[in-house]
């Protein structure tokens, strides 16, 4: 379902992405700059996340979008 949904997403247009209700979050496989160690993370996370290996900071809350700072491996539509 992931695949389809991103599929139609690229199909339209800007205008159109803006009329359509799908949804603007994802969920997020983040990987660790420091120690390589993979999470799942939500993209619009209200809470701190950090690397359970090492201890960084990967997701930092902003009230909207959440600051990653993590390299981001894969994208998850639900």
């Amino acid at each position: 379902m992931a695949h389809e949904i991103q599929k139609i997403l690229e199909e339209l247009t800007e205008e159109e992405r803006k009329i359509a209700r799908f949804p603007r979050s994802t969920f997020l496989k983040v990987r660790c700059k420091n120690c390589g160690y993979t999470i799942v993370t939500f993209s619009h996370a209200s809470t701190k996340v950090s690397c359970p290996n090492c201890g960084k900071l990967i997701v930092q809350p902003t009230g909207g979008k959440a600051k990653i700072d993590g390299e981001v491996i894969e994208e998850y539509y639900y």
